[in-house]
């Protein structure tokens, strides 16, 4: 029965590939929820077609498993640029990127973090992905940054009123070009809980963070270590993000 459902699902997607092919166009042929749904993510994988922004929007997933080879210069080059033109209070433009490739200085702040973490102690009403930072840290196994190539850390004033909001969309446009560029990502929230920590402080100003900054918002970047080397696009469920309409 599953194998049967399966094969209507891709005589499906067929038929809509078909259609795109005959039309030359693969994202403007009215799909439904549901046969997004269904295709799960194929169908922009297909042929390396490019996403347009809606569909590089819903089909982004976190991505915590990659190949240990480096992304090329151009496409890293891509996803910094589509950072630094995000939206930002004021037209500031105080947001800071921090690019870190070099393996040993990856190792090193997952080891300083995972040293800060397995000093702190959990709580009942401690955030969940800290906690469960602090308890893998304890453990002495915990890699924050999942071993990406990439470590893009975006810092800011640490006397703006924005400088979350800033990074936070500065990350959020990173990640859609990674998607676009067929790979994975992930947003780090780990850099900034541990921000104040003087020892993970003190290697970052050596990296070159101000000392008028502090760490908002990181993500990691490069190769999904898939099958076929691509990213898990199937659209995940919206179960909250409640809406109201005023009219």
């Amino acid at each position: 029965t599953k194998s049967l459902k399966r094969c209507i699902k891709l005589l499906r997607v067929f038929a809509v590939l078909s259609t795109a092919q005959e039309s030359n166009n693969f994202f403007e042929i009215g799909f439904t929820t549901e046969v997004h749904r269904e295709i799960g993510g194929l169908l922009f994988n297909f042929g390396g077609r490019k996403l347009n922004t809606y569909d590089a929007i819903k089909t982004r997933r976190s991505t915590r498993k990659f190949k240990s080879e480096q992304i090329d210069n151009e496409q890293l080059s891509k996803i910094i640029d589509a950072g630094r033109a995000a939206p930002c209070g004021g037209n500031s433009q105080s947001t800071h990127f921090i690019v870190i490739r070099n393996k040993k200085v990856l190792d090193d702040l997952a080891n300083l973090a995972r040293d800060a973490f397995a000093k702190m102690e959990v709580h009942e009403d401690t955030y969940k992905s800290l906690k469960m930072s602090i308890l893998s840290s304890k453990k002495g196994s915990y890699v924050f940054h999942y071993n990406a190539p990439v470590l893009i850390v975006t810092a800011n004033k640490i006397n703006y009123d924005n400088s979350m909001a800033d990074c936070a969309c500065a990350i959020e446009n990173m990640m859609l070009e990674a998607n676009d560029l067929d790979l994975g990502c992930c947003y780090i929230n780990q850099l900034n809980w541990l921000s104040d920590d003087e020892n993970v402080r003190a290697y970052m100003l050596k990296l070159g963070l101000a000392e008028d900054e502090r760490i908002f918002a990181s993500m990691v970047v490069g190769k999904a270590d898939s099958k076929d080397g691509l990213p898990i696009r199937t659209e995940r469920p919206i179960t909250g993000n409640p809406v109201d309409y005023v009219d």
